[in-house]
């Protein structure tokens, strides 16, 4: 049960066709299974296993095209009172904490460890910053366990040194709706690395969620591991292009000038969809609806509920946007889109410290074309100053990619479940789920 995004950052794309891909782990074209099963073969051939990924249930490598194998639970729930009652060891300098994220202090240290040694772009040049508000968000959902928001301290000076969590979640896999913890935040300090933390860590996170009586999990990484259900690609919208150009997040396209590129991603100063408003309180049943209807069409998809709804997707201010159009006629929500902020700090650009990033989330259309909503959720985000507007290729959203002028990125996003086999890898528009 792990969340390690290494090397996913999306803030590495290169968004013109000239891109060279060829530094992706996997690129575009090679993350068919096949392939990964390939270079996962090579991997082993010159000693590089996942020692402890084979120790888990989990997908394997080896059982990829195995017809005879059921798809569920890979091992049976045990007994809760044979589930170990103590924590894992760790190294001895170090103790373990459980982060209360309802305490500013605490939250302040969670955010101050990840600002500051999570997940980076292949070339260092930026790196994630989860603001404390998006952070209390994401880890305090309806019924969550403040058991499973884990520290680690050095004992002598008592500073948060590591992290990892998980928060419940109702996942369907196809018709089985099963409790699951979503595993996410895992981050070591850069100079505790060689430590072998991360294992320990996810051991104890796994250790905990079964103590729930939970025996599965829902996570991403930016790398290769036993098996991905899906492999998936960063797109990214240009809503700055000059400062982006400027933090050499993207590259002026060849045969381009720098404000022929700024007239080729200029968008309209408002919303073209009769009806389009943010999304209110009082929308949350309708959204709710709305919302379960579409991810129904979806091999792995969250099983929300107005709980759920209200909390995911509310609008909450430099967290998440929700936009839906309600027909003036009718007054029926016919549509929705949403997207999350994520900004990530630009590293060593005397000019610019922060780059801001929205991320879709879930659209739902009906009435509006997705690619019309799209561009209207594009020209939202313009409005509320982002730079970049990023969307995965999941759901429908292939859709509207290209014909939005989104470029393909750098940063590839593997989705996996734990103690949950699917006999057949998903393709990206297969999957209706967003994780954090």
């Amino acid at each position: 049960m792990a969340d390690n995004k290494n090397n996913s950052l999306p803030g590495s794309s290169k968004d013109n066709p000239d891109h060279d891909s060829e530094t992706n782990p996997v690129s575009k074209e090679n993350s068919s299974l096949s392939t990964i099963v390939r270079r996962f073969k090579d991997s082993v051939s010159l000693g590089k296993t996942h020692k402890f990924w084979e120790s888990q249930p989990v997908g394997q490598f080896k059982d990829i095209g195995d017809s005879n194998l059921p798809e569920g639970p890979i091992e049976p729930p045990t007994l809760l009172s044979e589930v170990k009652q103590e924590p894992y060891n760790l190294p001895s300098q170090y103790e373990w904490t459980t982060c209360d994220m309802e305490s500013d202090e605490t939250c302040r240290e969670v955010y101050d460890l990840l600002k500051c040694n999570y997940v980076e772009d292949d070339e260092n040049m930026f790196r994630f910053n989860y603001s404390q508000e998006f952070l209390t968000w994401a880890l305090r959902p309806p019924g969550y366990y403040r058991s499973w928001h884990i520290g680690v301290r050095a004992k002598s000076s008592k500073k948060l040194v590591a992290f990892i969590t998980g928060v419940p979640a109702r996942i369907r896999v196809r018709d089985e709706v099963v409790k699951m913890a979503e595993i996410n935040f895992l981050c070591v300090h850069k100079k505790l690395r060689s430590k072998r933390l991360a294992p320990v860590m996810i051991k104890e996170v796994t250790r905990r969620v079964h103590l729930e009586n939970i025996w599965q999990a829902a996570y991403t990484a930016g790398v290769v591991l036993p098996t991905p259900i899906t492999t998936c690609q960063y797109w990214h919208r240009s809503l700055n292009p000059k400062k982006l150009i400027d933090v050499g997040f993207s590259r002026l396209g060849a045969r381009m000038t720098m404000s022929r590129t700024i007239k080729l991603y200029k968008l309209p100063d408002s919303p073209a969809t009769p009806g389009f408003r943010n999304m209110e309180l009082r929308d949350v049943p309708a959204v709710t609806r709305l919302l379960r209807n579409y991810l129904s069409q979806f091999v792995v998809a969250p099983d929300f509920d107005e709980n759920d709804v209200e909390h995911w997707l509310l609008p909450t201010e430099n967290v998440v946007d929700s936009y839906l159009v309600e027909s003036p006629e009718t007054h029926e929500i016919t549509d929705f889109c949403s997207f999350y902020t994520l900004p990530s700090s630009i590293l060593g650009n005397q000019n610019h410290s922060t780059l801001k990033a929205a991320y879709s989330y879930y659209n739902v259309s009906t009435k509006t074309p997705l690619l019309q909503l799209m561009n209207d959720a594009l020209i939202v985000a313009k409005q509320k100053d982002f730079d970049v507007f990023n969307a995965l290729d999941v759901m429908h959203n292939e859709s509207f990619l290209k014909e939005l002028k989104f470029g393909p990125g750098d940063g590839q996003l593997h989705y996996y479940l734990y103690n949950y086999r699917i006999r057949h890898a998903l393709r990206p528009s297969e999957l209706g789920l967003v994780l954090l």
